[in-house]
C-alpha cells in the first residue's frame, strides 16, 4: 500500500481515490469550463463534487485539450488562486493542473496540496517550485504540446517509451529533493497518442506496478472513448465509468473524473462484488 504525502496530509492509497475535475477554463474539451461564469460558479461546482464524494479536487486554469493555446501566466493565476483560497480547509486535498512554475508557486502559497503537471516538471524552474514546498506532484507523460500533440503521434514501443520517460522524470525529481512519497505517475492517455496507442497503453497498465509508485489514470469523457463508442463528449458517461473501473482493476490508485457520484457508485459495486 502507498501513502502519498501532500502539503497538508498523508493520503492512504489502499483503495482507488476519486479526483474530481474543476475546470476554470474558457475552452475545456468537456464543456464544463467555468472561467466565463466566474468564481462563484466554479466554487458551486467544486462543492457539488465534494458532496458527491470526491476524495480530492483537481483545479485547472488552462485547457490542455488537443489544439489548445497557452493562457498567459497572470490570467491562469487569477483563475485558480482565488478558488484554492476559497476551498482551503474543505476537507480534501487540492490539486492544481498546471505546467507553469509561477502558477505552481502561487497555488502552493494559496494552499494547494498537489501539482498535477502534464509536462512532468520539465519547464525551467518547475522542479525547484515543487521541491521547495511540501506539495505532492503528479508526473505525466505527453508527446509534444497540447497545440500539436495529436497531429502525428509516433512510438516504436509506446509502453516502454512512456515507462522510460517516467523513470527519468522520477529520477530528476528525486535529484531535486522531491521524495518518492510525494510522487504520483500518469501515463497521459490522449496526450500525444492515437487510439491504438491508448488501447495498448491501457492494456499494459498492470506493468506500471514495476515502477513502485502510485498511478493516476484520467480517461473521463476523452476522445478515445468517443472513437470507441461513436458518442459525443456529453454522452460518454457509461464509457467513462467502464474505463475507470477497468483502470481500478488494473491497479490505478487515483481516478481523475468529471462524474464523481457515478464513479463512486461504480467503485462501491466493484468493491462489493469483485
Amino acid at each position: 500500500m502507498f501513502n502519498l504525502n501532500c502539503s497538508s496530509c498523508s493520503l492512504r492509497l489502499d483503495r482507488p481515490l476519486i479526483m474530481g475535475i474543476v475546470n476554470v477554463t474558457a475552452d475545456s474539451f468537456s464543456g464544463d469550463g467555468h472561467a466565463r461564469a466566474g468564481l462563484d460558479d466554479a466554487l458551486r461546482h467544486a462543492e457539488t463534487l465534494l458532496a458527491e464524494g470526491a476524495d480530492m479536487l483537481d483545479i485547472g486554469g488552462e485547457s490542455s485539450r488537443p489544439g489548445s493555446l497557452p493562457v498567459p501566466e497572470a490570467e491562469e493565476i487569477s483563475r485558480v488562486v482565488p478558488l484554492v483560497e476559497a476551498l482551503r480547509g474543505c476537507g480534501v486535498p487540492l490539486s492544481i493542473d498546471t505546467l507553469k512554475p509561477a502558477v505552481m508557486r502561487a497555488a502552493i502559497a494559496a494552499g494547494a496540496d498537489l501539482i498535477n503537471d502534464i509536462a512532468a516538471l520539465q519547464a525551467p524552474g518547475a522542479l525547484e517550485a515543487v521541491a521547495g514546498s511540501k506539495a505532492a506532484v503528479c508526473l505525466m507523460h505527453m508527446q509534444g504540446t497540447p497545440g500539436t500533440m495529436q497531429a502525428a503521434p509516433h512510438y516504436d514501443d509506446v509502453v516502454q517509451e512512456i515507462m522510460d520517460f517516467l523513470i527519468a522524470r522520477v529520477a530528476a525529481a528525486e535529484r531535486a529533493g522531491i521524495a518518492r512519497e510525494r510522487i504520483v505517475l500518469d501515463p497521459g492517455f490522449g496526450f500525444g497518442k492515437s487510439l491504438a496507442h491508448n488501447q495498448t497503453l491501457f492494456r499494459a497498465l498492470p506493468r506500471f506496478r514495476e515502477l513502485d509508485l502510485p498511478l493516476l489514470v484520467g480517461v473521463s469523457r476523452k476522445s478515445m472513448l468517443g472513437q470507441i463508442t461513436g458518442r459525443e463528449v456529453g454522452q460518454r458517461l457509461p464509457a467513462s465509468i467502464a474505463a475507470a473501473m477497468l483502470a481500478a482493476q488494473a491497479g490505478a490508485h487515483i481516478l481523475r473524473v468529471h462524474d464523481v457520484a457515478a464513479t463512486k457508485d461504480a467503485l462501491a459495486v466493484l468493491s462489493a462484488l469483485n
